[in-house]
């Protein structure tokens, strides 16, 4: 009996390693066929000859990438709104989170502003509402439209509300004994010990503003200070003329096409948030307040 819970414990163990394996080729697949095209010849990307081995192996892809200013100056916008807008929209997050996650007693208007996130995450204002705000602003074809219409995000204030009540109100009561102010509570108390959720909110911020190009298709109407993403959805949708290029420009062409181009610049584009997400993984698998009060 003991050694057929055994075997059937194994068996299990077993499938369910077949399964994982299978779910992660599966999603790596995608990736090692565009690091594939974007090291091929354009002759063979073009043909569909890359599987998931470079054909001819070249750097051509990423030699262009290098000359093109339009790549790293829409590279350069999205650096800036990740940085800007993730960095106000994590302030607006906590400042907003805190009073939301205080007592009725504390914070008597508390139900009617969590009603109305509530509301307003569930009832979008739609597109055109959202741009004619937008719009009379001022915002359109400004750096601002990029970074303020996506700032709050009522599902992370939820979530950061969530773990602020979780923090034991020994802690609270505590610093209030010693004569702190809700200010100097939040900043020298709360913060210190949300690393965890503070990171998991920064994660999902970072990569929704480096992600997002819809913005940039409506407000932006300079070239110059398109997002990257929003460049990257334009290639897709450009139809190169033959006619206006140079001789050194289709003998070029043998060696590189935009398809292989186009797979280097996604991959430049995919580093950012692989340096990043290593970095706030580590907070991610740590205790929330363990050893933060002892009783």
């Amino acid at each position: 009996m003991v050694q057929s819970k055994s075997f059937a414990n194994r068996l299990a163990t077993a499938l369910i390693v077949i399964v994982m394996i299978l779910a992660v080729a599966l999603a790596l697949m995608p990736i090692i066929n565009t690091i594939a095209i974007s090291f091929s010849t354009g002759t063979a990307a073009s043909s569909g000859k890359v599987a998931f081995w470079p054909v001819d192996f070249t750097l051509s892809a990423y030699q262009k990438i290098l000359k093109d200013g339009a790549f790293w100056s829409a590279f350069m916008v999205s650096i800036a709104r990740v940085v800007i807008g993730g960095g106000l929209s994590i302030a607006l997050t906590v400042l907003m989170a805190f009073p939301m996650s205080r007592k009725t007693s504390q914070f008597a208007s508390r139900n009617i502003y969590m009603w109305t996130l509530v509301f307003a995450m569930l009832f979008n204002g739609g597109m055109i509402p959202t741009y004619m705000v937008v719009y009379k602003l001022g915002l359109i074809n400004s750096f601002w439209s990029l970074v303020l219409p996506t700032a709050i995000n009522v599902m992370n204030i939820i979530l950061m509300m969530n773990f602020f009540k979780g923090i034991p109100s020994s802690l609270e009561e505590a610093a209030v004994i010693d004569g702190a102010s809700p200010y100097r509570i939040l900043f020298s108390i709360v913060l210190p010990i949300s690393l965890p959720s503070i990171a998991t909110i920064t994660l999902f911020t970072v990569v929704n503003y480096w992600n997002e190009f819809f913005n940039g298709l409506i407000y932006i109407n300079d070239q110059t200070k398109i997002p990257l993403q929003t460049y990257l959805q334009q290639l897709a949708l450009q139809q190169q003329n033959m006619t206006q290029l140079s001789k050194e420009e289709i003998m070029a062409m043998s060696q590189i096409s935009s398809l292989s181009l186009n797979s280097a610049k996604i991959l430049v584009s995919m580093i950012p948030v692989l340096i990043i997400y290593p970095l706030l993984q580590k907070f991610l698998v740590k205790g929330l307040v363990l050893g933060a009060v002892k009783e």
